[in-house]
């Protein structure tokens, strides 16, 4: 059968590495590893945690562009990577939990930013309803997102403190169960 690998960054389905430089390190991980065997792989081989970055990427990405919009999510999810690969050797979660380290990794970044999250919470409240056709996409997805908060709501999540709207938001929007909600903000499932 046809075996999904990836050898550094680039994704096949030949079971034979890339055109990566001559005596470039690779790295073949098969594409079901869990994402906890990547990232101990890419302790001694830093070339691995692309696979992570590729995995992942998007995901963080969406979170933080409906956190802290469009400004802020690319630089602040390049830095939850960079902050990850940094600290990988200190990772020491269970197989199923680099995602939600890494929504950990970003909802710090986030509370570091909450000030501007508050912000955009209260205009998501003042939002207008007109949509202009020429908005970009990422614009439109803000504003139904805002058209579905609804001003109450988010009047409401721009008062609570920044611990409980972090732990309704990484549930709402990143849709992380309680047990990774817990995981990714270093805390018990009962607090």
């Amino acid at each position: 059968g046809v075996v999904h690998m990836s050898v550094r960054s680039c994704s096949i389905t030949t079971g034979t590495p890339c055109n990566a430089p001559r005596g470039a390190a690779t790295c073949v991980v098969m594409s079901s590893e869990s994402d906890a065997s990547v990232l101990r792989c890419s302790v001694d081989q830093p070339d691995c945690f692309a696979l992570l970055f590729d995995r992942h990427f998007a995901q963080v990405h969406r979170y933080l562009r409906r956190r802290l919009g469009d400004e802020l999510a690319a630089e602040l999810a390049a830095e939850t990577f960079l902050r990850a690969f940094r600290s990988r050797r200190r990772f020491t979660g269970v197989e199923a939990s680099v995602l939600a380290w890494l929504y950990g990794i970003a909802a710090n970044l986030v509370r570091m930013n909450h000030r501007t999250e508050e912000r955009r919470l209260r205009a998501y409240a003042r939002a207008a309803a007109g949509l202009s056709a020429y908005e970009p996409a990422s614009a439109v997805e803000d504003r139904l997102d805002a058209e579905a908060l609804g001003p109450a709501l988010a009047l409401a999540l721009a008062g609570l403190s920044p611990a409980l709207r972090e732990v309704l938001v990484l549930h709402a929007w990143a849709e992380l169960s309680h047990d990774e909600i817990a995981e990714a903000l270093g805390c018990s499932h009962a607090a």
